[in-house]
């Protein structure tokens, strides 16, 4: 059962979760796609530290209401293109952390990877509105969408947390860092200023805005006091 949000809603009973990941065993063993990786790239990319299915399918077997579990194992389907098992363990991830912004940003590049657009677009608008209350939270979801090449969805989060809050630094920053890496140096130059106007004890964005030709001027840090003499 799927909620609003598209997450799975997870029951408490042990013995129903126990009889219900022995049927997912059951139900995807030696079935899917091949290791291929997904038409639209994104970095979702494996590194040797990466956990193995097998890993992953072990510690749901120790603790199944473990989401992060849940949300690498969706990563490791996901970069397989096997949609439905990905799919499955994104929601999972969601039903046991409603708030995983890995596992809601991951789940909208599934659906945009596998080519229902309008899916994604209905599923992100849901995220962003639940993240709305906070800045935080938002700039969170932001940077997920980011790192997964959501350019659009990105932005959409960065501009809804500097209309909750003009003066975050950090939402002025984020944004800022956005259009410097899209080479827009107009507009990194006025939200990293920004930023840095709001808080200027921030040595990276003062080592950005060096590269952007614009001189700052970090704060002194006061000198520590001499140590007493013994007696």
């Amino acid at each position: 059962m799927t909620d609003k949000r598209g997450g799975w809603e997870p029951t408490t009973r042990t013995l129903v979760l126990c009889a219900l990941f022995a049927a997912v065993l059951l139900t995807f063993a030696g079935c899917g796609d091949a290791g291929r990786p997904p038409r639209t790239g994104g970095p979702i990319t494996p590194t040797t530290s990466d956990p193995t299915e097998a890993q992953l399918l072990a510690e749901l077997q120790q603790k199944f209401e473990n989401p992060q579990a849940h949300y690498e194992l969706a990563r490791v389907y996901h970069k397989a293109q096997n949609w439905n098992k990905a799919e499955w363990y994104y929601n999972n991830a969601l039903g046991f952390d409603p708030a995983n912004k890995e596992a809601q940003a991951g789940l909208v590049k599934l659906f945009i990877d596998r080519g229902e657009t309008a899916k994604a677009e209905r599923y992100a608008n849901s995220y962003i509105r639940q993240a709305v209350p906070s800045v935080r939270e938002m700039l969170r979801l932001g940077w997920e969408f980011k790192r997964l090449q959501l350019d659009d969805y990105t932005l959409r989060c960065f501009r809804q947390a500097l209309e909750a809050d003009p003066n975050s630094a950090e939402a002025n920053k984020q944004m800022g860092y956005y259009y410097f890496e899209k080479g827009d140096t107009a507009k990194a130059k006025q939200y990293l200023m920004r930023s840095f106007e709001l808080d200027p004890r921030q040595p990276e964005v003062a080592g950005t805005l060096g590269k952007l030709g614009v001189v700052v001027q970090l704060p002194e840090t006061p000198a520590a006091p001499a140590p007493a003499k013994p007696k």
